[in-house]
């Protein structure tokens, strides 16, 4: 499969064709590494890190962790 490199500001652009991006798991948003090999460009799709609890709540003390508070009744369509 082709794509063309086109002009975006001062730096250059090319269109991933969707089959593409949807077998390397590449979706808008997501971080990219670029890498030379040669004459070819190599794109890696950076892995999201996956936290466990204890990571995200390693930094959590008696001192910084708040209590909780009342918003008031739902007006809308909460889900409580």
């Amino acid at each position: 499969m082709t794509s063309v490199v086109a002009k975006w500001g001062n730096s250059l652009a090319i269109r991933i064709p969707k089959s593409i991006a949807e077998q390397a798991h590449v979706t808008e948003g997501i971080s990219i590494n670029f890498s030379v090999e040669g004459n070819s460009i190599i794109i890696t799709p950076q892995k999201r890190k996956k936290y466990t609890l204890d990571e995200l709540l390693e930094g959590m003390t008696p001192e910084n962790f708040h209590s909780e508070f009342e918003t008031g009744n739902a007006v809308g369509n909460e889900d409580w």
